[in-house]
């Protein structure tokens, strides 16, 4: 397991600032519409990056976590007049991925895009993401699709992956996933998510089988799926985990369970972060962990210490776990390896 980020670098002492905590892997993007990212754009990200000694292991395809009405290429999954084009400039960019060398790409299939309610306190006056189903405004427009049904929404998920995984398997790049998130009750805003619940991601993974078809399993949006997510995360990752459908792990916890949950740090919420590691060791997972939500916090970089004590986490149950050896002490070289 590797210990990685997806948090955008603001310039480059960000970068600098990762590799001297200790990352090595991230997931980052070339700036501009994913369309516009030619070969020798992902290359030129690909060996900046590296010189900061970080590997670029995953992008983000243009199908991202925001509400449908402000995303680059909505007909995707709006089953709009301009479908079919918008999922072949896809194919292409994972030709293009694939050819700078960069092994997965992550995406969502989301419409409604993340919804949340007021934001709640947490440890220390920091101030976390919540969702309180009783506080939601049950009286919210439909969304730009209008009512979409739950066989409905399969069929156009259906339609984008018999084109799309094809492709990522030719070319050898993982497909990674992320659910919808939080669950919610079907037909909310007028749209059935079917990717929010266990359930339908085991449905999900085996449509188009194929080992380059799987996750980007965000623990924290299984837990919101869950009414026990203590008790019963561990029996999802194994499942998961076993048939190598896990190519990216966000590693957040919360607090709460189904339809009534906040964000916490991960070692201040009911999961419990290194049995679920350990499990992840134990079924052969072997890509990036890294953190994703976090709750506000005080400070001159609010953001940049929260994401600093998650890697630090992180970083200290890998290594507890024997996955990430430490290093030798002066080089910076890890334990057994050259300079």
């Amino acid at each position: 397991m590797l210990l990685g980020t997806q948090v955008p670098a603001r310039d480059d002492d960000d970068y600098r600032v990762m590799a001297q905590l200790g990352i090595q892997h991230i997931c980052a993007d070339p700036p501009g519409n994913p369309d516009t990212w030619s070969l020798e754009v992902l290359q030129g990200l690909r060996d900046k990056l590296a010189g900061f000694g970080l590997s670029l292991d995953m992008v983000q395809l243009p199908l991202p976590s925001k509400p449908i009405e402000r995303q680059t290429h909505p007909d995707i999954l709006g089953a709009g007049p301009d479908r079919d084009r918008q999922i072949d400039a896809v194919c292409r960019l994972i030709e293009r991925v694939a050819a700078a060398g960069i092994p997965a790409v992550k995406y969502n299939l989301n419409i409604i895009g993340i919804p949340r309610t007021p934001l709640e306190p947490s440890r220390g006056g920091a101030m976390s993401e919540a969702f309180r189903w009783e506080l939601a405004d049950h009286d919210a427009p439909l969304s730009p699709v209008g009512r979409l049904s739950e066989e409905e929404n399969w069929e156009r998920i259906d339609y984008f992956l018999e084109r799309v995984v094809p492709v990522a398997e030719s070319n050898r790049v993982r497909l990674a996933c992320h659910p919808h998130d939080p669950y919610t009750p079907p037909g909310y805003r007028g749209v059935t998510r079917v990717l929010g619940t266990v359930d339908g991601l085991k449905r999900f993974v085996q449509m188009r089988e194929s080992p380059y078809h799987g996750l980007n399993f965000c623990q924290g949006t299984v837990g919101e799926m869950l009414d026990d997510p203590r008790r019963e995360v561990g029996e999802v990752i194994r499942w998961f985990g076993e048939r190598k459908k896990i190519f990216n792990v966000h590693f957040r916890n919360i607090r709460g369970g189904k339809l009534s949950f906040m964000e916490t740090f991960p070692e201040d919420g009911d999961m419990d972060m290194w049995e679920s590691l350990k499990l992840y060791h134990e079924v052969g997972y072997e890509y990036m962990i890294m953190p994703d939500h976090v709750p506000r916090i005080s400070g001159r970089d609010p953001q940049g210490t929260a994401f600093a004590f998650c890697y630090g986490y992180i970083a200290g149950l890998l290594q507890a776990r024997g996955i990430m050896p430490p290093r030798d002490a002066g080089t910076g070289a890890r334990a057994g390896q050259g300079s």
